[in-house]
């Protein structure tokens, strides 16, 4: 994910170029050649990390899910003892994050996740299921009054309009990194605070 410091494994390096290609001209548009290309080895040397697309796409599309998942729970426990509205931001923080700085793999998930076998698409919708029930709770601990179902659905129109950032343009034609990452700050939490009738 974008929060990440240190230099990438050449696995990685791997993924976040077919997360691109893919994006930019779908999964049956990008050949293995390609994706070697992007990252200097040769198209059968991708062999030696994967068994093939396939695998790429399942390992980025899990993998995705499963990283949001723990960045939130490494965030609820690091902001234990905190108000619930700190919480809540700081979710939104971490997921803002993503979403600028993953792009590509929002692209990819809504064009490509029929691709994954039942069993890889089974899994990432169980992560998604955790991480909703997460934010879940949160925000109805700031916003008590809030039905649980309402909640839900609240959680993911948010998520919808976080990640929306693939649409806003190229990243060049957006407004700074921070002052983006605010802007969906403070609509993120408009919206929760409407859910809620504020």
């Amino acid at each position: 994910m974008g929060t990440r410091t240190d230099a990438p494994t050449r696995r990685e390096q791997i993924l976040k170029e077919a997360a691109r290609l893919f994006a930019e001209r779908g999964f049956h548009g990008v050949g293995v050649d390609e994706i070697g290309a992007a990252v200097g080895i040769s198209g059968p040397g991708l062999y030696r990390h994967f068994p093939g697309k396939d695998a790429m796409l399942a390992e980025l599309l899990v993998g995705i899910s499963g990283q949001l998942l723990t960045g939130a729970r490494t965030r609820l426990r690091e902001s234990a003892g905190d108000a619930p509205a700190r919480v809540l931001d700081s979710l939104i923080e971490g997921h803002i994050d993503f979403a600028l700085d993953d792009r590509p793999l929002i692209t990819l998930h809504d064009r490509e996740l029929d691709r994954l076998r039942d069993s890889d698409r089974k899994l990432v919708r169980q992560l998604q299921r955790q991480y909703v029930e997460l934010w879940v709770e949160v925000v109805r601990e700031v916003y008590p009054g809030l039905p649980e179902p309402a909640a839900r659905s609240a959680v993911h129109s948010v998520f919808g309009l976080l990640n929306s950032t693939p649409h806003l343009g190229r990243a060049g034609s957006l407004p700074g990194r921070g002052e983006t990452a605010r802007l969906l700050h403070r609509m993120a939490r408009g919206a929760f605070g409407a859910a809620a009738g504020e």
